[in-house]
């Protein structure tokens, strides 16, 4: 078990400077002026035409799906075929032996549709999606700090993290349906291999230490784990040196590079509490602020702590999906929650971390 607390690394967003502006073609939700259009039955269609970067719609989410559950995760699963995807897809492309042309083309579609499992799963809403607590976080530490638990904003925000998707693909996916009625049947993207991926630890009982006796499955043991600050990814393999995952991450910032070297997992920490500590953040507005930040899926840090033995730095879930790839962080790694919490079953005390350009 995880001994020293969780101190460093969010988003600098969290602390009221702006993101990154993605890149043409990335999945910035104010680059899209027309709402995205997608078909349940056509993503469904193995037959599709080549995309590339700046494409979105239907194909774009099926390639998603697929390589997410090849373990080649673009992060939020929303049909916009962005910089996130690319990354996932040469990498991809790279390791089942298809040129790397950084497109779904024909060999990518092949290689990719020899998972022949449902690419949208039904599912029934039931009362527990809709207990909450759910909460509108404030950007501010301090008054984060005054909150019991960091939860959802919304029955469809808790709905499009169990799915891996962006809330607006999930309501895309079905028109006309009261997401937040239990009871209700709703289609979703079917991201999740065997074994499966592991879920979100449940909310902490009000008064616990925040830590969560619950643990996810296990996948196959990482014997070294990378993280590429040119890439902005972080890769998994095994003794053989088989690439077991990839996923696109936020990874530093000119004010907090990543501190390159040989590192190693200390532990895990799932539902963390988040100790703030303005001394370490080069822009917070008091340096004498300190709190402590509750548990929940909106957390700093999200999900799930990865410590590593470089003090402070860690690799870590993220309360806002979206901004995977698309903003800076203090010098830690961020993943999407359902990313950091398969990395975390991964893993083990010793595990070595190589951080490198």
């Amino acid at each position: 078990m995880l001994k020293r607390p969780v101190t460093f690394a969010l988003a600098l967003v969290a602390l009221g400077a702006q993101p990154h502006t993605p890149a043409k073609g990335s999945t910035g939700h104010s680059e899209r002026p027309q709402p995205l259009m997608v078909d349940a039955g056509e993503i469904g269609n193995p037959s599709q035409p080549e995309v590339a970067l700046g494409d979105e719609g239907s194909a774009v989410v099926r390639a998603q799906i697929l390589l997410a559950r090849a373990h080649f995760s673009s992060g939020q699963i929303d049909g916009n075929f962005g910089t996130n995807l690319q990354k996932a897809l040469l990498a991809f492309q790279s390791d089942r032996g298809i040129p790397a042309s950084g497109t779904v083309d024909a060999p990518s579609w092949a290689a990719l549709n020899t998972d022949k499992a449902p690419l949208l799963i039904p599912y029934a809403i039931t009362p527990d999606d809709l207990k909450g607590p759910f909460v509108v976080v404030p950007t501010d530490l301090m008054q984060q700090a005054k909150l019991p638990y960091l939860g959802y904003a919304s029955p469809l925000d808790e709905l499009a993290e169990r799915f891996h998707s962006s809330p607006e693909l999930l309501v895309q996916l079905n028109p006309g349906v009261d997401l937040g009625t239990a009871g209700n049947q709703l289609e979703a993207p079917n991201a999740i291999v065997m074994p499966p991926a592991v879920t979100a630890p449940a909310p902490p009982v009000a008064g616990s230490s925040g830590t969560s006796s619950q643990q996810p499955p296990s996948l196959a043991a990482a014997v070294t784990v990378v993280v590429s600050k040119s890439e902005s990814s972080v890769r998994v393999y095994d003794t053989q040196g088989k690439l077991l995952a990839f996923y696109v991450a936020t990874i530093g910032s000119s004010h907090d590079p990543l501190p390159i070297g040989e590192w190693k997992i200390n532990g895990v920490k799932f539902n963390p509490i988040f100790h703030y500590n303005a001394r370490l953040f080069w822009n917070a507005p008091d340096k004498h602020d300190k709190a402590e930040i509750q548990p929940g899926p909106r957390n700093p840090v999200g999900l799930v702590w990865i410590d590593l033995s470089k003090e402070h730095y860690g690799i870590h879930g993220t309360p806002d999906p979206s901004l995977i790839g698309h903003a800076f962080s203090h010098g830690c790694i961020r993943l999407t929650n359902w990313d950091a919490l398969e990395l975390a079953s991964m893993v083990k005390p010793g595990t070595p971390a190589i951080l490198k350009e």
